[in-house]
């Protein structure tokens, strides 16, 4: 059971870090000239690119630190700084120049296909979510984990993609106030899972933390 509520917990931060009503005022600008075929095939490609990326990160994450030589506590109590800047800037309504930067947004308008670059990255499959894929993949779990955690992740990139899938109806009956309050309701979550991250981070690299 307690390997259960792991997973449950990963699926939680996954969808709170993404954010998919977060990402829908985005998606509905770039995608304004496009065709309801257009714009579901966009959306399609960019969910398939958030899994491969995630996944990868899930599979070759670990790989990449040991290359990198950083260590896990030092990767949880950065990626926890990276995850709480993001909170922040969701708490306060502000974009989140982490995700995606107006120049990316600005530079998207001249490509025929936005699917992959800015909408899959790094809107979606951003610092924020790689980096919590990494450090769930460090947990230790059920038999089977990366199954688990690959599995979770395609999960999450369904539901994704129904909700960009409605992303025209939801953003006319939630209307910008009804987006800000569940971005901040979001942000409240992710500033929780920042500080434990860290703080699990923190007691690794100073054990007399722990006490």
């Amino acid at each position: 059971m307690e390997y259960i509520t792991e997973y449950t917990r990963f699926f939680t931060a996954l969808i709170v870090i993404i954010d998919p009503f977060g990402a829908i005022p985005i998606l509905l600008s770039l995608t304004r000239d496009y065709t309801i075929d257009e714009r579901s095939r966009a959306i399609t490609i960019a969910m398939v690119t958030v899994m491969i990326v995630l996944s990868l990160s899930a599979i070759f994450g670990e790989t990449m630190l040991s290359v990198l030589g950083a260590s896990l506590p030092s990767f949880r109590v950065g990626g926890g700084i990276v995850l709480l800047l993001m909170a922040l800037a969701m708490l306060r309504a502000q974009p989140d120049k982490l995700r995606t930067t107006s120049a990316e947004t600005i530079a998207a308008d001249s490509r025929e296909n936005i699917a992959i670059v800015p909408i899959a990255i790094p809107l979606l499959a951003g610092p924020g979510s790689i980096s919590t894929v990494i450090i769930e993949m460090h947990r230790p779990g059920a038999e089977y984990h990366l199954i688990w955690v690959v599995a979770v992740i395609m999960l999450v990139g369904i539901i994704l993609w129904g909700v960009l899938r409605l992303a025209t109806p939801i953003g006319r009956i939630l209307g910008p106030i009804g987006l800000n309050i569940l971005n901040r309701l979001f942000g409240l979550i992710l500033t929780a899972i920042a500080i434990e991250i860290m703080a699990n981070g923190l007691r690794d690299l100073f054990p007399l933390l722990a006490g």
